[in-house]
């Protein structure tokens, strides 16, 4: 009975418990409900309260036009209250632009104080409503000018209404309310303005500015009217003015409008009566004093980051170049701000090491990204920038050192003493001309004086001016080319800069320079980068010049001063190696040396060609070879540098001296000399005399390469397939090497052409008419580096721009082709520099890039780039059409030939070992000497056979008649009939292999059996079988051997041995 009243009871609480629960839901959605419906009406009361106020502003708008200007200022006031109230920049777009019309069309009615909708401002009731009022409007203005694009006909006149909404309303001198009477009311009103233009300001009115200039100005072409320009740009320079040039205002012009990409340029174009307002305010000046503390400078240059920084210093360089008196009296200051900006830009500039890196049209790869707008208007940029390197720039920034005087003795010119070379000569009327023109005095040899203190202010401005160059080059490194050329310009810049630096210090310079290396201070790198601009710019004339230019002209430097700035650079490159200096060089010292021994080069690999310099001027007296040997042998790193950076200190013999230590040592490591314990392996080859090119060839490509190097023992097989008699002990391979050179080397063979003129030879270019002739060119490669491993010599005279090919000088940056060119053909060359000094206009001459050759009887067209036969030569690109053409005739058209040669030759000969040569030099060691055969070295380290000795009357009657009696051009061909090559070994007679040879003959060379003892005897006492005046002297030259008979008069001798030699007849005639 209990447990059924208490289960009731609980089912009574859950009963009334729901129904409390359905209440308050029910309660809950009837609140809901009326909010919902609150809502709802409150939207859709609001959205008929926005549709009639518009329908409201568009009767307003939408009366007759003829009466809208006459609407009084009180109903626009009105009517644009309204429209804020309910304004959406979507929704509202063409009502705002009505207003804004509205607005304009109301300050232009005359004499209707009531209509002129800025009349508000006097009313009491209404100024700060009214303020309030434009301020919004004006506002608006700025957000829609953000999003327009100036482009788009439609959007280009709603920016020219917004901007005129600025311009007439932040400034009252149009406001025809102040005219007459009113001009009382005029600082009021001008304070009203200033309040409106601070507002905007707070706002980001510069933000919007920069956007708006952005979208109009960074593109090829701009889409900018003149009256947009001029509006933005008065608009930019209001609130700067009102402040009177206040740092911060100063802060926002700078990032916001002088970064926009070539802005200045724009101006100049469109409305250079802009560029009249920055001078008559002095705008220059105050922007250099504003960044030039670093600070400030700083500050700017990281708010706008790398790109625009750099458009920032694009801006200012055009400004300062069209402000002449500014840049005179502020130079310091320019100078520090753009070092400073540059130098910033820098730390953007990076290595491409992954995607985060982009390319820069200027700056190369660099860590930020270069948006298209800016790309599109770098071409302008550019132009800007190149103002720096300008003629006129430069006059006023190095007028310190451009102002001294070179030139004494006021006379009339004289022409260089150089004797001119008939290969380079023009007509001499012009080369009169010309060098009239170019030397208009006599000036003396500059040289090291000393006297100028480097603490002088003078000093330290020209040092500053060139620590900008240099960083300007090494930051701007896309277009470095283009600012060395402007700054080798002016003829008298370097040679000035070059007396400028022969004056500092005591004693003037090397000993300061050294001096500065082991000083790290802020002056001692100053001067450093002096001397680094003038090796990169003089570097870079002296490459572009050819050799009229540079021996006969003479155009910048005289020939004497290249000889001293040479010797200054010379000894400087060595004390940085042989102090030690470069070892641990790093940054800018290390830049420094690349840049000074750059210069050097260029010097001495010019020197190689023509001369210049007196005998020995390139070594250093104060090296003893045996000193340097010593510490190569020992690994010391700075021997190893000299070697590698600087041989030609060294003189030439000690160099192949060590050459062939060099190639001694190789042998040795790979067992390829004969030893106590062990022989070296010895390939042997079969060669047919009728087929010696292919059987060599056939056996010979195939051999390792360490075969190649070792011993290779020749039999020779004559026409009837019978084996020669004889032992190979290095005669019968040199005779053999000798004989593969002379037929490979044979132009008839066509892998190799003479040059017109000195008949020098260089890979044909039509020597691919030969099967596999790839492989028979890196064949030769390897019998030339067997050669000169060998220490053979051998009569095979290149062409000098083939030589330097074959020792890599044409990978290096300074290599110049057409400086090479006359070793190939002169004339062409002459031909080539008449169109570079050609006054007219050179398209007259129907000229295009490229070339046309006869091939074999056919007319081909060669193209210097690609689509080459459709660009003209015009006067903009003929410098390049040379370059071009040059490189194309010597490298080009035979770079496969060349390319498998100098394979062929380095699998023998490592490339270290001859980079110590120059290419007259490395011409030498494969050929010989070139100087006067040295008789008595000869005779010292001539080797007897046959009875002959020292003593015998027919070989003292041999040495008498070679030494009296023959000229040194006979002299020569003798030593070919007995060795073959007409030039004396590089370090003497005495490494001749196998050595010169006399032998007494009796018979004739197909009954000479060799010597016996009776020959031997008969010939020492010079008892003869029969008298052998008949016959003539032969020679064996694979054995160096001469063979002569025992004459009994000098006089036959001296005849015999003329007409053998003439008749060069070796084996065939006796």
């Amino acid at each position: 009975m209990f447990s059924a009243s208490q289960s009731s009871r609980a089912q009574f609480l859950d009963k009334a418990r729901q129904a409390r629960e359905e209440r308050r839901e029910l309660k809950e959605r009837e609140r809901a409900a009326v909010q919902l419906q609150a809502l709802v009406r409150r939207f859709l009361c609001r959205c008929r309260l926005q549709r009639e106020i518009r329908k409201e502003v568009e009767d307003f708008f939408g009366t007759n036009e003829s009466g809208s200007s006459k609407r009084s200022a009180l109903s626009v006031f009105r009517i644009a209250r309204k429209l804020l109230f309910v304004f959406n920049p979507k929704e509202d777009k063409e009502r705002f632009e009505k207003l804004c019309r509205c607005i304009l069309s109301s300050m232009d009615v005359e004499n209707e104080p009531k209509v002129w909708y800025v009349s508000l401002a006097l009313s009491k009731d209404l100024t700060l409503l009214w303020i309030k009022q434009i301020k919004d409007i004006l506002w608006f203005c700025c957000e829609f000018l953000k999003q327009l694009k100036p482009d788009i006909l439609q959007d280009s006149r709603l920016v020219n209404l917004h901007l005129t909404m600025l311009v007439t309303f932040t400034d009252t001198s149009t406001w025809k309310i102040l005219r007459g009477k009113g001009e009382t009311l005029r600082p009021a009103m001008n304070h009203i303005c200033a309040n409106i233009m601070g507002h905007l300001n707070q706002k980001g009115f510069y933000s919007v500015l920069q956007i708006l200039l952005t979208n109009g100005l960074a593109r090829s072409r701009p889409s900018l009217s003149k009256g947009s320009l001029t509006a933005i740009f008065s608009l930019a320079l209001r609130p700067v003015v009102a402040a009177q040039f206040s740092d911060n205002l100063l802060r926002s012009f700078l990032i916001h409008v002088m970064s926009v990409p070539a802005i200045m340029t724009h101006l100049a174009t469109l409305t250079p009566e802009r560029l009249a307002v920055i001078e008559s305010q002095d705008l220059f000046r105050k922007f250099i004093l504003f960044l030039s503390r670093e600070s400030q400078c700083r500050d700017v240059c990281v708010c706008l980051e790398g790109s625009h920084t750099l458009c920032l210093l694009g801006n200012l360089v055009f400004l300062g170049s069209l402000n002449d008196q500014v840049l005179e009296e502020e130079t310091a200051h320019f100078v520090g701000v753009l070092i400073h900006m540059l130098s910033y830009c820098q730390k953007y500039v990076s290595q491409k090491k992954s995607n985060l890196t982009h390319w820069h049209p200027v700056l190369g790869w660099f860590s930020q990204t270069v948006d298209y707008g800016l790309n599109e208007s770098m071409p302008l940029l550019t132009k800007q920038l190149q103002h720096l390197w300008g003629v006129h720039m430069i006059r006023i920034l190095f007028s310190d050192v451009l102002s001294k005087k070179l030139l004494e003795n006021q006379e009339i010119a004289q022409l260089p003493t150089q004797p001119i070379s008939p290969q380079n000569s023009l007509p001499m009327k012009n080369l009169f001309k010309r060098a009239f023109q170019k030397s208009a005095s006599v000036r003396n040899i500059l040289k090291p004086v000393g006297g100028k203190r480097v603490d002088s202010a003078e000093v330290q401005k020209v040092c500053s001016i060139c620590v900008l160059y240099q960083t300007t080059l090494t930051t701007l490194t896309q277009i470095r080319l283009q600012i060395l050329t402007g700054l080798t310009y002016l003829d008298d810049l370097l040679p000035k800069l070059w007396a400028f630096i022969c004056e500092l210090g005591p004693q003037g310079g090397l000993k300061l320079f050294l001096e500065c290396l082991n000083n790290d201070t802020e002056e001692s790198k100053r001067l450093l980068a002096m001397l680094m601009l003038f090796c990169d710019c003089s570097r870079h004339l002296i490459t572009i010049l050819d050799d009229i230019e540079v021996y006969e002209e003479q155009i910048s430097f005289k020939l004497e001063e290249l000889v001293t700035i040479s010797s200054f650079l010379n000894s400087f490159v060595f004390k940085m190696i042989w102090d030690g200096i470069v070892e641990n060089a790093r940054g800018e010292t290390l830049e420094l040396f690349h840049s000074v021994h750059g210069w050097l080069m260029v010097l001495y690999e010019r020197d190689c060609r023509r001369r210049f310099a007196p005998e020995d001027h390139w070594l250093r007296k104060d090296l003893k070879p045996s000193v340097l040997f010593q510490e190569l042998d020992k690994d010391k790193k700075r021997a190893q540098l000299l070697l590698q950076y600087i041989p030609h200190v060294i003189p030439h013999k000690n160099r192949v001296l060590l050459f062939r230590n060099m190639v001694t040592k190789e042998k040795e490591k790979l067992g390829l000399v004969e030893t106590s314990s062990a022989s070296p392996h010895v390939t042997h080859i079969t060669i047919r005399r009728s087929r010696m090119l292919e059987d060599g060839y056939e056996q010979l490509r195939q051999l390792s390469q360490n075969a190649m190097k070792g011993v290779i023992r020749v039999k020779f097989v004559n026409d009837l397939g019978v084996d020669e008699a004889g032992i190979d002990q290095d005669g019968v391979f040199k005779e053999f090497l000798e004989e593969i050179i002379k037929k490979v080397f044979d132009p008839a063979l066509n892998l190799f052409k003479t040059t017109s003129g000195d008949e020098r030879l260089y890979p044909s270019p039509t020597s691919y008419i030969h099967e596999n002739y790839l492989q028979l060119f890196e064949f030769v490669g390897k019998m030339l580096g067997k050669a000169v491993y060998e220490g053979i010599v051998v009569d095979v005279p290149f062409a000098s721009f083939f030589l330097s090919q074959l020792l890599g000088h044409h990978h290096s940056v300074f290599y110049s082709s057409v400086d090479e060119l006359p070793s190939l053909d002169s004339e062409f060359y002459k031909n080539l520099t008449s169109i570079k000094r050609y006054d007219g206009d050179i398209s007259d001459l129907g000229l295009t890039l490229s070339y046309d050759e006869d091939v074999m009887g056919q007319l081909v067209c060669h193209e210097l780039v690609p689509g080459g036969k459709t660009i003209p030569v015009t006067n903009e690109n003929k410098i390049s059409y040379i370059h071009l053409m040059a490189h194309f005739r010597m490298h080009t058209q035979i770079k496969s030939q060349t390319a498998a040669l100098i394979s062929g030759f380095r699998s023998i000969i490592k490339p270290e070992w001859i980079r110590m040569f120059s290419a007259p030099e490395l011409q030498r060691l494969i050929s010989g000497d070139n100087a006067e055969i040295d008789l008595e070295d000869l005779k010292k380290h001539t080797v007897y056979y046959g009875g002959f000795h020292g003593s015998h009357r027919v070989i003292i009657w041999l040495w008498d008649i070679l030494a009296n009696d023959f000229s040194p051009e006979e002299r020569a061909m003798f030593l070919k009939f007995v060795t073959s090559c007409s030039r004396p070994p590089l370090l003497g007679f005495a490494y001749l292999k196998p050595p010169f040879s006399i032998r007494c003959v009796e018979v004739s060379d197909d009954q000479d059996t060799g010597d016996t003892l009776g020959s031997v005897l008969r010939g020492f006492f010079t008892i003869r079988k029969k008298e052998p005046g008949g016959r003539l002297p032969t020679s064996s030259t694979c054995f160096n051997l001469l063979k002569l008979p025992n004459y009994s008069k000098k006089s036959i001798l001296r005849e015999k041995l003329r007409y053998a030699i003439s008749m060069n007849t070796g084996f065939e005639l006796s």
